[in-house]
């Protein structure tokens, strides 16, 4: 109970912060934004609908992808310009509840870009689903936690180096890429309707296991680094 009361704590700290400056929502909203405008302005989604529907998982992922690291770095940055982690290292709290309530805090920052920026994009792109599109209810959770938390961990990683901008997606892109595959998969087949998404949500949610157990048991050791 106290453990799930720290990460609250934590939770609440990182959500009071960004709604007090709303930097990271503004940076990842307005660069998905831009990669939805620029695209369909590339080709003309409502003459090719049928490529629209093929291309538009894969833009949309990618774009929250590349949008989320900005995001990542940034809150670890604020955390150790307020000397966060040296007060965690001498606190009795488990290391673990810090983790878990910053990727919470990301976790609904990038849920509610993709609420914002979904019907844009489907306006956008002149998207109509084809497939089930109840397994959206399956797919924005379990792709969402899968950039969150990989990057959460791999940002804490790099955040004494010197190029941690460049650091983390050198990092993250090459291990988030079976994961990224599985959600282009998955938004494919709801989309069109030709194939089915739920292999695709099974290694998700394989992914997101493994790597959130991972982080978790990590922690610890990346923050007591020096």
């Amino acid at each position: 109970m106290n453990y799930l009361r720290t990460v609250w704590l934590h939770l609440e700290k990182e959500l009071r912060l960004e709604f007090r400056s709303r930097d990271a929502l503004m940076g990842m909203l307005f660069f998905t934004l831009l990669i939805v405008v620029v695209f369909s302005l590339a080709f003309d989604p409502t003459s090719q609908p049928t490529l629209a529907r093929q291309i538009a998982g894969g833009l949309l992922w990618v774009g929250l992808l590349f949008a989320s690291t900005t995001a990542l770095n940034q809150s670890w940055s604020r955390e150790m310009r307020n000397g966060v982690l040296d007060a965690q290292r001498m606190s009795p709290s488990p290391p673990s509840a810090l983790f878990l309530g910053k990727a919470l805090a990301n976790f609904l920052f990038v849920t509610i870009v993709e609420v914002i920026l979904a019907p844009i994009f489907f306006i956008f792109f002149n998207l109509h689903i084809l497939g089930q599109s109840s397994m959206l209810l399956a797919l924005l959770p379990l792709g969402t936690w899968a950039i969150v938390v990989n990057g959460t961990f791999f940002a804490a990683l790099g955040l004494r180096a010197r190029s941690r901008e460049l650091l983390l997606p050198l990092i993250l892109f090459p291990i988030a890429l079976p994961a990224l595959l599985a959600m282009i998969s998955a938004a494919t087949g709801i989309l069109t309707g030709e194939t089915e998404p739920q292999s695709g949500l099974r290694i998700l949610g394989i992914y997101d296991t493994v790597y959130t157990t991972v982080s978790l048991l990590l922690f610890e050791t990346i923050l007591s680094a020096e």
